[in-house]
């Protein structure tokens, strides 16, 4: 695993505090919503920003 760039983050953490409800804690159902919700030009960056969401979301859930 690597460390995950400044803007993933900032743009996951924002989408979070902005759009809790929305997202899950399935990596699928987050992709599909960032392509509703957000507008991100690159495949790689939404599925790295889902990812993300998907990760706080499960960590979240388990501590």
């Amino acid at each position: 695993m690597g460390i995950k760039p400044s803007y993933i983050k900032s743009l996951g953490t924002e989408l979070l505090a902005k759009q809790r409800d929305n997202f899950s804690g399935s990596f699928d159902e987050n992709k599909q919503q960032l392509g509703k919700s957000a507008v991100i030009g690159s495949k790689r960056v939404r599925n790295r920003v889902a990812g993300y969401i998907t990760r706080k979301i499960n960590t979240k859930r388990h501590s």
